[in-house]
């Protein structure tokens, strides 16, 4: 049994760590994350520059390949200086390149993938509806009414990171009021932004704050059929898979703000001095930097058995719960413990613990709560459904 990664994995994730290091280090992504009402833009060129957007696209369509564990390699190594403006690659990764590779047409791959890999396309998640968080079966009031030669869509749809930059829109809605199963009659769409009836509202939050988060109202928006991805009626079941890969994302970037978090800490406390000598002699807080350094180590060794089972093609839906799970907390947790490490300047916005602690508070919410994570992982071992 060998935990550690092959040569190639490896190669690849020290190439990225140089880049970050030097493209995007933690004082720029700070200035970045500060500028709250303008997406950055220049961070989405610097990727384009280094290919970035391509990995994970298969060479066919003009990417640089790779698989499950590569896109996780450099999700990690993102987030350990950029934290939740990772997600400036990710939403597009997920939304865009993944969704259309496994369940577009060849039609929409020739078309789409190309545009993402190169860096000229962007996209956003459309899923969550106001009334309904994490119950987004049960509140789905997004209505899609067949009509010739497409779809009309009305309703309204929130949360919706980078939506007011998205050239497209990857949009799920009830497409058969008469199924019988909360699961059934929905359909996903490819939704362009420009199209009439489309109204995107930017709203202020907590954290990842120049990365925007929107609410989205539908107008009697049309939607060609040759938009719509996969069979209509069936978007649930096409779904389940890609919000694995969602869930191993976000241990991803947890993993990679750990990194940034422990990095930060030790260096601290091995040049601050107090009481006639470095903090980093005093046992309180060498506890705290050997538990961050714990969940750093038991949080990696998850990721990489996911995205493994992941890239092979296994079943890994309770283990990607677990994952998203113990990675948020972790990485909330570490943040938490690197903002007491690090006193006044922890709490202060010119460092980036108290930005690391912003951003990773989502992910205990988002993309589904941990409670409702830890209601699945029960029923999974035979425990009657809770909700």
């Amino acid at each position: 049994m060998d935990f550690e990664l092959p040569e190639e994995y490896r190669a690849f994730r020290d190439m990225v760590r140089r880049w970050v290091d030097k493209e995007a280090p933690k004082d720029w992504a700070r200035m970045l994350e500060k500028d709250e009402d303008n997406y950055p833009f220049a961070l989405w060129d610097k990727l384009t520059e280094a290919g970035l957007h391509g990995v994970g696209i298969s060479e066919d369509y003009g990417g640089q390949g790779g698989d499950v564990v590569t896109q996780m390699l450099l999700a990690r190594e993102l987030a350990r200086t950029l934290g939740g403006l990772a997600w400036i690659w990710g939403i597009t990764s997920f939304a865009g390149s993944k969704s259309i590779g496994l369940y577009g047409t060849a039609e929409q791959k020739a078309k789409f993938l190309p545009e993402i890999a190169n860096g000229r396309l962007k996209a956003a998640i459309a899923f969550t509806e106001p009334a309904g968080g994490t119950d987004l079966l049960g509140s789905m009031q997004t209505t899609a009414e067949r009509v010739e030669g497409g779809w009309v869509l009305n309703g309204e749809k929130i949360w919706s990171s980078s939506a007011h930059v998205a050239d497209y829109l990857l949009l799920i809605a009830r497409s058969d009021k008469t199924a019988e199963k909360k699961h059934q009659g929905l359909t996903l769409f490819w939704v362009p932004t420009s199209t009439d009836g489309v109204k995107v509202t930017p709203l202020a939050k907590l954290g990842m704050r120049s990365m925007g988060s929107c609410s989205i109202h539908l107008d009697n928006v049309f939607v060609p059929d040759d938009l719509v991805l996969g069979e209509p009626h069936k978007a649930w079941y096409m779904l389940l898979p890609t919000l694995n890969n969602e869930r191993i994302m976000v241990g991803a970037f947890c993993l990679g703000v750990i990194d940034g978090v422990l990095e930060d800490a030790v260096d601290y406390m091995q040049q601050r001095k107090a009481f006639g000598g470095i903090i980093g002699r005093f046992q309180a807080l060498q506890h705290y930097v050997a538990d961050i350094a714990t969940m750093q180590k038991t949080t990696e060794l998850m990721l990489h058995f996911c995205a493994g089972k992941q890239s092979r093609g296994e079943n890994v839906g309770v283990e990607a719960n677990m994952l998203k799970l113990m990675a948020s907390e972790n990485a909330n947790a570490a943040a938490d413990m690197g903002i007491q490490i690090m006193g006044g300047m922890g709490y202060s916005a010119e460092t980036d613990m108290q930005r690391y602690w912003r951003d990773s508070r989502l992910w205990r919410i988002g993309p589904i709560t941990n409670e409702m994570v830890r209601n699945g992982i029960a029923e999974s071992l035979g425990l009657p459904r809770s909700f």
